[in-house]
């Protein structure tokens, strides 16, 4: 009686589980070299990389703004009152309109350079809101001194990108105060300790009514 001869493998079978070895040693060699290019975290999250990712240069967190100026509010109106360099007539016009509301702007921002913003006050008639005087008050020491003023009304002083510019409207004989014939505008900038012109500019406004010729008939 012929002995039972065991079972060979199987055709191809071999082969097979060499390929599944194969791919098992090349999956794990891709994760190793994954981790080390990861810094040893494991493999990096699905989704593009960043720039500074692919570049090899690890992202800084970026750099927060410098803060501003805190704006320090003041009393306008004890300011120009106690200040000796406004005139009497301006004070005089420094009167509630309604109730306590007095009718002043105040503007702040940096002009000077200083170390706290700059305060720039409009004094304006209660009627018709006419400025009659424009200042600029700058910090020094703890205490507010007047670095600028404009008396010649109508008068309105105002921060532009740094610099003060000042308003002045024109009138001609005969003009209403509602219609002027036109304005002049200064802008200074600040220099050595002081307020210094740069350019001014007039401009004329049109007393047409209506926007142009009258009908024919």
């Amino acid at each position: 009686m012929r002995g039972l001869t065991p079972a060979g493998p199987e055709p191809g079978r071999g082969k097979v589980q060499a390929a599944c070895t194969a791919v098992a040693v090349l999956a794990a060699v891709g994760l190793l070299a994954s981790a080390c290019a990861t810094g040893g975290t494991g493999a990096r999250d699905e989704g593009p990389a960043h720039a500074d990712s692919v570049a090899g240069v690890a992202s800084t967190p970026s750099s927060s703004p410098a803060p501003s100026k805190a704006v320090k509010r003041v009393d306008a109106v004890k300011l120009v009152k106690d200040d000796p360099a406004v005139s009497a007539e301006v004070k005089r016009e420094l009167k509630p309109c309604v109730a306590d509301e007095y009718p002043v702007d105040v503007s702040y921002g940096e002009l000077t350079g200083g170390p706290a913003d700059d305060v720039v006050v409009n004094v304006l008639t209660c009627g018709d809101a006419v400025g009659v005087g424009s200042y600029v008050y700058r910090e020094q020491g703890g205490r507010y001194e007047n670095v600028f003023q404009a008396e010649e009304p109508p008068v309105y002083a105002e921060i532009d990108r740094g610099d003060l510019v000042v308003t002045k409207q024109v009138y001609e004989k005969g003009d209403p105060v509602s219609s002027p014939s036109g304005e002049i505008v200064t802008t200074y900038s600040w220099a050595s300790g002081r307020f210094t012109e740069r350019f001014h500019t007039r401009n004329d406004y049109s007393n047409a009514v209506g926007g142009g010729a009258s009908p024919s008939s």
